[in-house]
């Protein structure tokens, strides 16, 4: 299985996780959830990095502009580590309100 940090096997720390993915990126991964294995290490970036890498250009762009909420709490910033979550939530921009 191919991780979030690019390498192959087992990483020290890891744990499957669900990712859910919403509206566009849903479309984009032509799925609504899958299970991913997680580094303790990893952060926002590199897990949407892995989605992409996973699921193609579509999701890529659209994970660009996407929010995570691990857990439910937001996280943004693509450095910032995600941890060990049990769940993370794929969220494009929504419009309307």
């Amino acid at each position: 299985m191919t991780t979030v940090d690019g390498t192959t096997g087992t990483t020290t720390g890891a744990r499957t996780v669900e990712v859910r993915y919403f509206a566009a990126a849903a479309e984009a991964a032509g799925r609504d959830a899958e299970r991913v294995e997680v580094p303790a290490d990893a952060t926002v970036g590199g897990l949407l990095d892995l989605l992409a890498a996973r699921h193609g250009d579509a999701l890529g762009a659209v994970a660009a502009r996407c929010a995570l909420l691990v857990d439910g709490v937001l996280h943004r910033d693509r450095d910032e580590p995600v941890g060990t979550p049990a769940r993370v939530d794929v969220l494009p921009p929504f419009a309307g309100g």
